[in-house]
């Protein structure tokens, strides 16, 4: 079973138990960054907004059947506090505790249901390649953004495609997109950019990361750039189980050769994980 399937059972067999991101990984044998990373690239979301969402949800149905203690259920969804638990709750379903009960209901739209433990669709994915890549300096437009809302980065290369051509000291053509300080509630920095010798005369609103030299397990995909996601939940979820590595806590790397067109999408991509083993 892939460590996301693992990660669902646990929460919801787990669920009136103190869960902390250690917890859950150490329980799906893996580390708590490469879970936080398959979660994500599979289900859109954080694992651990999925937690809390999931414990207030449960506290919502029981204060909806009239449940007395509230600060007794909101130390079963991990609150310490009356006040710490009425802020999340409230935060959720735009109610209090004691609103919910009071009214026997609440807006269903706000509940967040278990997901169902189902192994999603993969694409065929050929075996990676491996590569030691130097360390690299990377140069363009950073935004951060959240594992359910990356939605602004097409924009973001939009914006970055009049400096094509006028960035010095780059290297080569091929353009990348780096992705990292990736956190546990699954929020991203991602810089859209190409790679350069040296960080002089960078054009104002450009920022630069130096990505440390490591080993990469690089997977080449041919298909169109909507399937992005797609790729990268296959790798997270089927190829890193029996693959003998370990992710590693680092830049991950989007590479668009020359033969990628920005106007059809079409021309194939890679990406690039880092990896030990």
């Amino acid at each position: 079973m892939d460590p996301v399937q693992k990660a669902l059972w646990f929460v919801e067999s787990h669920s009136r138990e103190s869960l902390a991101l250690e917890d859950i990984a150490r329980a799906c044998h893996v580390s708590t960054f490469h879970l936080t990373r398959a979660f994500a690239a599979t289900m859109d979301l954080s694992l651990m907004k999925y937690v809390r969402a999931r414990r207030l949800s449960e506290a919502a149905r029981q204060l909806a059947g009239g449940a007395r203690d509230i600060l007794g259920i909101g130390l079963d969804a991990g609150y310490n506090s009356h006040e710490a638990f009425t802020r999340a709750f409230r935060d959720q379903f735009l109610l209090t505790p004691e609103q919910v009960r009071a009214r026997g209901g609440f807006d269903k739209t706000h509940f967040v249901e278990a997901i169902a433990m189902t192994s999603s669709p993969s694409i065929d994915l050929a075996p990676p390649r491996f590569e030691t890549l130097e360390a690299t300096i990377f140069a363009g437009l950073v935004e951060r953004y959240g594992c359910q809302s990356p939605a602004g980065i097409p924009a973001q290369w939009q914006r970055f495609t009049p400096f094509l051509g006028s960035i010095p000291h780059q290297v080569a053509a091929a353009t990348y997109g780096v992705i990292y300080n990736f956190d546990a509630d699954g929020n991203f920095d991602y810089l859209c950019g190409v790679e350069i010798a040296t960080v002089s005369n960078l054009p104002s609103g450009l920022t630069s990361i130096r990505v440390p030299g490591r080993k990469y397990a690089v997977f080449a995909h041919h298909g169109h750039i909507a399937s992005i996601r797609a790729v990268c939940s296959t790798i997270w979820k089927h190829w890193f189980p029996g693959s003998g590595c370990q992710a590693v806590e680092a830049p991950t790397l989007e590479r668009y050769g020359s033969e990628f067109n920005p106007l059809t999408g079409l021309g194939g991509f890679e990406i690039w994980i880092p990896v030990e083993g």
